[in-house]
């Protein structure tokens, strides 16, 4: 079989079984089991494959139809312009988490400001922010060790320093710290069976579920990063669709809290505030 006929053969494979993008899907598919780039594919569409390449291609095709992110099959996903090593011991990384970085980069924080990414995961958000903001004293965490130590990973890979360490939300440090992110998990139980397959069945349940009705982490985290925050300092965490006036609820006197970001659907998504002196 050539290049050509597996591109046309996955598309119709994965269309049939109701994949989204389908194309698309296949062409990520076949360009990393062939290791090469999406261009390659259309440039060398009369190659043969191997039968080890049609072989890998089947494999990642039953995974796909199976309901398996294709960003852990092809083991990486991209933010804010990098890529990050994915797996199923961490969250796939969505743009809508860009939000928060972006929300962190227009307060032009100084050079060295010491900022700490709660529920870091693949570290997405703290190692994206240790590369943007020069000297950036970061650290992040996560209650999950697995997860951190594709964190871990993916520091080494992009070159970001930054200090890890494994906890629960804030409960083993004291700071002050400039600044605290947060992408916690949100998702109420009762969301369960609406979510995608994808979600629902393969990324991990600790960075999904929020206790209770979703905002268990968020009761937690907004009197913990109180106490860690210099006077002045921001707090910034993601939330989910519906949450806007329940997370903004929890905010004390001792905050001001910022216009919420919305994302391209007008949906609220990050959530600000400043701890008072």
């Amino acid at each position: 079989m050539i290049i050509r006929e597996a591109l046309r053969n996955a598309t119709e494979r994965l269309e049939n079984h109701r994949v989204s993008s389908p194309r698309l899907n296949a062409e990520v598919i076949l360009a990393h089991c062939l290791e090469v780039d999406k261009t390659y594919l259309y440039t060398h569409d009369d190659r043969t494959l191997g039968d080890v390449e049609f072989q890998k291609i089947e494999d990642a095709l039953y995974e796909r139809i199976s309901g398996v992110p294709v960003q852990y099959i092809v083991g990486r996903q991209e933010f804010y312009g990098r890529y990050f090593t994915v797996n199923p011991d961490v969250l796939i990384p969505r743009p809508e988490t860009e939000y928060i970085v972006e929300a962190v980069l227009d307060l032009h924080p100084r050079s060295g400001s010491s900022i700490i990414d709660v529920g870091t995961g693949s570290g997405c958000i703290g190692l994206t922010l240790a590369l943007e903001i020069p000297d950036a004293q970061v650290t992040v965490t996560d209650v999950s060790y697995a997860a951190l130590l594709t964190a871990k990973s993916n520091a080494v890979q992009l070159g970001a320093r930054a200090s890890i360490v494994c906890m629960d939300l804030l409960e083993a440090v004291r700071g002050p710290f400039d600044i605290v992110v947060s992408n916690p998990p949100y998702v109420s139980r009762d969301e369960t069976s609406r979510l995608q397959i994808e979600v629902r069945e393969h990324e991990p349940h600790v960075a999904l579920f929020g206790e209770e009705d979703g905002l268990a982490a968020y009761r937690k985290l907004i009197p913990s990063a109180e106490r860690v925050l210099k006077p002045g300092g921001i707090l910034i965490m993601e939330i989910g669709a519906g949450l806007e006036r329940r997370v903004l609820d929890l905010f004390g006197t001792r905050w001001v809290v910022f216009p919420t970001r919305k994302d391209l659907q007008g949906i609220p998504r990050t959530v600000s505030a400043r701890k008072l002196g």
